[in-house]
């Protein structure tokens, strides 16, 4: 009689998230992710926090965006997501969020160019970085092709131009600078260090991508937001998967309840001041943080990688619906309401509640 192997209980779970809302955010500022896991003595440690000098040698930090990385948990933009899974990593994806996280497309102060419609003609600047997967660039296309497509145009109505960042430091340096010489005449910028970025240029916002009506002209990066995990550790450890996944649904309806500790959190995590944070993100934000899996979300995630894929970032297809697992997160959601004996509204442990002191006053930009 013989005995299939039971695969060992990882060491160590690893989470990576990018410096925007998430609920994995949330989690790790609370050290819900640490206390839940204790108990089976696994580690819970964050990528962004390996220090660099001392770092674990099996460890590559660039599993932020390859994913090569059997157990890690992923909530991040969606364009190093696709290309991991596209370039043949066996990841899943286990959840979806929409955040709207301001994207604006911005010209030089008077210059008079307002609305999308406006665009026609203009040059729009086009990062490139050297990095194996370019995001930034990526952001930028996707982000004014939203923006034409509302007003029933496209790319070659416009005049895309190469903007290159090497030598710069900072989010959407190279494009700012670039406007300010006159080389192009609108750059595409998102999130909190983008607002404070644009305000110390001088730029002018010329489209509100948050205020067009069709949700569809708004994909890109973060527009669904994917929490994706390794093949590997859902065939191995699926119950880790769904206990990891219940601390971000609690973390998520407990964020929904405390609006000025998640403004305080996401200072942090954007690395931004409270201007920006408040420039970038609307009110009621700390309530969107729950994610799901609905089919709205899966099309608007479908219709990202078509756009992706047209522009050359994806080398191979990604069945979107093909690569969802739905089963973690329902398996999840079946863990938080099986608990009763946790704090009502929120599911996690009251004794693991911390409040940390306030950061120091941040000066307004």
């Amino acid at each position: 009689m013989t005995h299939a192997l039971v695969p060992p209980v990882p060491e160590t779970l690893w989470f990576t998230r990018c410096p925007v809302p998430t609920a994995t955010g949330i989690a790790a500022d609370q050290r819900w992710l640490s206390a839940e896991f204790a108990r089976d003595g696994i580690a819970v440690r964050s990528l962004q926090d390996l220090d660099p000098d001392a770092a674990d040698p099996a460890v590559d930090r660039q599993a932020h965006y390859t994913h090569a990385l059997p157990g890690l948990f992923r909530e991040g933009g969606n364009v190093p997501a696709l290309w991991a899974r596209s370039r043949g990593e066996r990841t899943r994806l286990v959840g979806l969020t929409w955040i709207e996280e301001r994207q604006a497309v911005l010209v030089a102060p008077g210059s008079g160019i307002r609305g999308a419609a406006a665009l026609r003609g203009l040059r729009l600047a086009l990062p490139r970085h050297d990095v194996a997967i370019d995001f930034w660039r990526a952001m930028a296309l996707r982000g004014f092709e939203g923006a034409l497509a509302s007003a029933g145009i496209g790319l070659d109505d416009a005049r895309p131009v190469d903007v290159s960042a090497q030598g710069y430091a900072g989010q959407w340096a190279a494009e700012l600078a670039a406007l300010r010489r006159g080389d192009v005449d609108a750059v595409y910028v998102k999130g909190a260090l983008a607002v404070e970025a644009a305000r110390r240029a001088g730029a002018e916002v010329a489209v509100e991508l948050d205020e067009l009506p069709d949700r569809a002209h708004r994909v890109n990066n973060g527009t669904p937001r994917p929490i994706t995990v390794h093949q590997d550790l859902l065939d191995d450890h699926p119950d880790l998967v769904a206990r990891f996944l219940s601390v971000l649904l609690r973390a998520a309806d407990w964020a929904a309840e405390h609006p000025a500790d998640v403004a305080r959190i996401l200072g942090a995590e954007t690395g931004a001041g409270a201007a920006g944070v408040a420039g970038a993100y609307r009110p009621g934000t700390h309530r969107t943080l729950r994610p799901d899996l609905s089919e709205d979300r899966l099309s608007l995630l479908a219709r990202q990688e078509e756009g992706l894929r047209a522009h050359g970032f994806l080398p191979a297809p990604v069945d979107v619906r093909a690569w969802t697992d739905h089963e973690p997160l329902r398996r999840a959601a079946e863990l938080v309401r099986a608990e009763p004996e946790f704090t009502t509204g929120t599911g996690i442990p009251r004794e693991t509640v911390t409040t940390p002191p306030p950061p120091p006053p941040t000066a307004s930009l």
